[in-house]
């Protein structure tokens, strides 16, 4: 003790490591955090409450959020509001999957084992790609890992990203590219989706054109649909990306795949989603579950975990966690990836989720998502003062345009029990979305809470 707080060291030993960094003392250690916001006072800390009372504080504190099931939910971007059958809850949140650990002794682990295959199996068939791992732990590490696998196989650092991906997972790929010495280009955007003939020409032989020095990139990242909800040219950019031979990631989102071309027919080499949609509840976002699929010849250098189907010395079917472990822990110098674990409870839920809606009703959900969000879309442009951002083709989101901010818009529904979207100002870092909205409806919102939302966006935009 030392006027800091415990500390499992002492003086000599703190003097050692000091010593061993290059500097004199704590204080100097420090002197890299900008003063403004170091602590220049001592700790005032409230008197000790019973646990009764701590409980109590933290309740009172905790309802001045809104929860999702406070309001009406019309935000989506990644993260939507969907039904969880009773099924589901039910058998997810039985003890056998709830209490699971990671599965690494299969001999008493089958029954996880099998449930992650099956999850495995569904996503592959979902996506149209024949290897899909046990997850990842949300859709920005997908796509991180995504990227890394891509440059580790091309063996080029150039990684041409879309601004219609995601902003919050390009804000964690942005992050971890300054430790891995990736270079991402992030392409701007015309009328909602990806202005690629500000870099590159898909309909001609032309390889770059902006400059002809430009350094070709080792992964195209795109997304189908994109965050703002609108459809890509991923078939010519996938020819593109083909010439050049780079590697191409296509962000997707399961649900709409009910409907739309899956990555794997698009051309996709590895294909990432988020995978709450299937079964996790919004719960202030996470845990969610990272999808993550590829093709055969990528799969030595898959990320996190993969569970396999064989046969026992009884000629019984039997699963295994395969190939990662060699892999990625003996053979580490060839890894392109760290992570050692998976979202097995989400992933599971995933596959419940999946299981009973089947086919169909996958297709049919999806439809339904997709005519309430158009329907929505209509009723609002009939608002006066509100426009769309893009008419490109969309399914799911959609982003209009307001008279005042989207965060002001956003308070005033709130207050009126609507939670009218997602302020795009902060989330695509620019004041040029300021005013910009993102709106989605699900399966979820019915005719007279969407006739309601329209009804009071007039009123709250005066």
């Amino acid at each position: 003790m030392n006027g800091r707080g415990f500390t499992p060291h002492t003086e000599e030993e703190v003097a050692e490591m000091l010593s061993f960094i290059g500097i004199n003392s704590i204080d100097e250690l420090f002197e890299v955090i900008p003063e403004v916001i170091r602590l220049d006072r001592e700790l005032n800390f409230a008197m000790a409450m019973s646990e009764a009372d701590v409980i109590d504080e933290f309740d009172r504190i905790g309802r001045n959020n809104k929860a999702n099931s406070d309001l009406v939910c019309f935000a989506g971007g990644g993260a939507y509001d969907h039904d969880i059958s009773y099924a589901t809850r039910s058998l997810a949140g039985r003890s056998e999957f709830v209490t699971a650990y990671t599965p690494y002794q299969p001999e008493v682990s089958q029954g996880v084992l099998q449930a992650v295959f099956e999850f495995q199996t569904l996503i592959s068939r979902l996506v149209e790609l024949p290897i899909t791992n046990a997850s990842l732990y949300d859709g920005a590490s997908a796509l991180v890992e995504a990227v890394n696998l891509g440059v580790a196989q091309s063996g080029n650092n150039r990684v041409f990203v879309s601004k219609a991906v995601n902003p919050n997972w390009r804000a964690v790929l942005r992050t971890f590219a300054k430790g891995s010495g990736h270079d991402i280009i992030e392409i701007d955007l015309t009328n909602g989706v990806t202005n690629w003939d500000s870099i590159i020409s898909l309909d001609s032989s032309d390889k770059v054109l902006t400059e002809s020095s430009m350094q070709l990139p080792g992964v195209v990242v795109v997304s189908y649909p994109n965050y703002f909800g609108c459809l890509e040219d991923v078939e010519g950019l996938r020819s593109w990306a083909n010439r050049i031979g780079a590697l191409f990631v296509v962000v997707y989102d399961p649900v709409a795949s009910g409907v739309l071309i899956p990555p794997g027919a698009l051309g996709a080499d590895i294909a990432v989603g988020e995978g709450q949609a299937f079964g996790t509840a919004l719960s202030f976002g996470g845990p969610y579950l990272g999808l993550f699929s590829c093709k055969q010849e990528l799969v030595r250098r898959l990320p996190g975990r993969l569970v396999g189907e064989t046969l026992d010395s009884n000629g019984r079917s039997a699963y295994v966690t395969t190939l990662r472990a060699r892999e990625q822990d003996i053979r580490r110098e060839k890894a392109s990836s760290n992570v050692c674990t998976n979202q097995t409870l989400m992933a599971v839920t995933c596959a419940i989720q999946m299981s009973w809606l089947g086919r169909q009703g996958l297709k049919e959900l999806a439809k339904r998502c997709i005519n309430a969000t158009n329907f929505l879309r209509s009723r609002v442009l009939e608002v006066d003062d509100i426009f769309a951002l893009s008419d490109a083709p969309h399914v799911r989101d959609f982003a209009i345009s307001l008279p005042v901010t989207a965060d002001v818009i956003i308070e005033r529904m709130a207050e009126e029990g609507f939670l009218a979207g997602i302020a795009l100002g902060p989330q695509m870092e620019s004041d040029e979305y300021s005013n910009v909205l993102l709106v989605s409806a699900t399966e979820k919102r019915t005719l007279r809470e969407i006739e309601t939302y329209v009804e009071l966006m007039r009123k709250v935009i005066k």
